[in-house]
């Protein structure tokens, strides 16, 4: 794969964050320290850790995050947060266990219905009926940063876009300073949903999420399940390619940087990568992007 940068400009004003989830085995979990290490080297503003629904990885979740914080130097981790399956009290007990942590960032999420994606969303007794409500309790304090979720498609369950929005300033009145995308493919989806969300009089940064495709299978199931469109041509890019690795990951790192180079000349300067606890694909996306990296060695050997 060439080693030229698609975004030949100064990379300076750009900036990245990671998302990790809970590794289930002592394997994984070597495997995430190893990727956090590496993708370090891009000076992240933060990363973020996943958490499950009903609290299912709260102990892997807060375990994750003390690792990253603590064996990682990454003080800027975030952790995410659903109301889903716990009361109030409950889920504040688990704020201050974070928090207890290092977690100064959180990112506030409903979670998906407790009989699973599909299934209808019920609040859970005594607890928080949604995100917004979630939102207004962590900001109560003023101790933390806290980044929702944006649906350039809108959210499967949601009836139109109009009534994303409408929560999504929900949200950002309760006290949200940061919203990250759900992933999306199109990047004019994206800027057709930011101008509708600048228009509702939302002003706070909006950052794509960006998953760089490994598997088109498991993408595209992936991409079925949250309600994100893969456009036939970029189907026609890497449905082929299952069978040999070496193609798709070279064809794969080219679609994830071309994306990002599009919305960065459309004016983006933030990008939130899904990296599915692996480096090589991310690392191949944001040296192909010019991201700076921290290794000058590294640089220099790109730059040949």
């Amino acid at each position: 794969m060439s080693t030229r940068t698609l975004y030949p400009a100064e990379r300076g004003d750009l900036r990245l964050s990671f998302e990790y989830f809970p590794p289930k085995s002592e394997e994984m979990d070597a495997q995430l320290t190893r990727t956090a290490a590496t993708l370090n080297a891009y000076a992240p503003e933060f990363v973020s850790v996943t958490y499950g629904a009903g609290g299912s990885t709260k102990a892997r979740s807060l375990t994750t995050v003390r690792r990253l914080i603590d064996d990682c130097s990454i003080p800027g981790t975030a952790a995410h947060l659903t109301c889903v399956g716990a009361t109030r009290a409950e889920v504040d007990a688990v704020v201050e266990e974070f928090a207890a942590a290092g977690v100064r960032h959180f990112v506030a999420l409903r979670g998906d219905p407790q009989g699973g994606i599909g299934a209808q969303y019920q609040p859970f007794p005594d607890g928080y009926e949604n995100a917004a409500a979630l939102v207004a309790a962590l900001s109560r304090s003023g101790r933390f940063q806290i980044s929702v979720s944006a649906y350039p498609e809108k959210h499967p369950e949601s009836s139109d876009v109009d009534a994303d929005i409408d929560m999504l300033k929900r949200k950002v009145d309760n006290g949200a300073t940061r919203a990250l995308t759900q992933f999306f493919f199109d990047n004019n989806d994206f800027e057709r949903y930011l101008e509708r969300v600048r228009k509702a009089g939302i002003s706070i940064p909006v950052v794509p999420g960006i998953l760089p495709i490994n598997q088109f299978g498991q993408v595209s199931k992936f991409a079925g399940l949250c309600g994100a469109r893969i456009p036939e041509a970029l189907s026609a890019r890497l449905a082929h390619l299952d069978e040999s690795p070496e193609e798709r990951f070279k064809e794969a790192t080219h679609i994830a940087a071309e994306q990002i180079v599009d919305l960065a000349r459309r004016g983006v300067r933030d990008f939130h990568l899904y990296t599915m606890n692996r480096s090589p694909l991310i690392t191949a996306v944001c040296d192909l992007v010019g991201f700076k990296r921290t290794d000058e060695a590294v640089v220099e050997g790109a730059a040949a």
